[in-house]
């Protein structure tokens, strides 16, 4: 565990005293001079505000999809015992071990004939569809977990299956849905390759992508700059995780709801 998280501190240590030193290099070192100049440096709308808020468009819409659609998924496949629901969990599990460099070259093909080229909405799209495999099983899993006998009662009152789902299920999952939200959301935040190839214009870049742009010619890179762009790229999902956290901390959903 401590060699663990050594090799996980070092590399902060380094965006810190990289972002704080007027001339850092690779080297993990006290700054001589401390200077906020490259934080300045990042602090551009065209280099920062504008991809950091294409960011939260990506990510929030491929985290909201694919926990909307994994739920609907997941729920007949926890609830009811159906003859392909095997198959279809097999071949969902197939699509988690599928690597996303080896059907971009068809996706973008797709993406050209469909004219989603450069379109945010079609990149969340895929982003949702490419998360949905490993979401499904995710949410199945927590879902496994709600008594049935909670669901019983709500259909001797009358309600359908959705109802039951939405107003049952689901609010008894808060703590599943957190997590497969925050999983979704921190894949698409730090996803490159995608918005890469499918978005080409700049207004419409994440900063994953923006990053890029502290790796000059020739190897040349701006340490500094790269380190302080990397503090404030990461801020984001920090605060969301914090937020979900606090807002979910206290006694489990499921406490009272059925008697043993």
């Amino acid at each position: 565990m401590i060699v663990i998280g050594f090799l996980f501190v070092v590399p902060l240590v380094w965006l810190v005293t990289a972002s704080l030193d007027a001339q850092p290099t690779l080297a993990i070192k006290m700054p001589e001079v401390i200077t906020l100049d490259n934080f300045a440096a990042v602090m551009k709308p065209d280099l920062l505000f504008l991809p950091l808020w294409n960011s939260v468009l990506l990510a929030g819409g491929t985290a909201i999809a694919t926990v909307v659609l994994a739920s609907l998924a997941a729920y007949p496949l926890s609830r009811y015992k159906m003859r392909v629901g095997k198959p279809f969990l097999y071949a969902v599990l197939f699509g988690t071990c599928l690597p996303i460099t080896a059907i971009m070259v068809p996706v973008y093909s797709l993406f050209v004939q469909l004219n989603l080229i450069d379109s945010v909405g079609g990149t969340i799209l895929f982003l949702t569809a490419s998360a949905l495999p490993i979401a499904i099983w995710m949410m199945k899993n927590f879902m496994d977990g709600v008594p049935v006998e909670l669901e019983h009662a709500a259909w001797m009152d009358g309600a359908g299956s959705m109802r039951t789902l939405v107003q049952i299920v689901l609010p008894l999952m808060r703590p599943g849905i957190a997590v497969v939200f925050i999983f979704t959301f921190i894949q698409a935040w730090g996803n490159f390759f995608v918005p890469f190839v499918l978005l080409l214009s700049p207004d419409y870049q994440p900063a994953a992508v923006s990053i890029f742009n502290f790796f000059g010619s020739f190897g040349a890179v701006a340490y500094g700059q790269l380190a302080a762009y990397s503090i404030v790229y990461s801020l984001p999902v920090l605060g969301l995780y914090v937020l979900v956290q606090r807002g979910l901390g206290g006694p489990s959903a499921l406490a009272g709801a059925v008697k043993g």
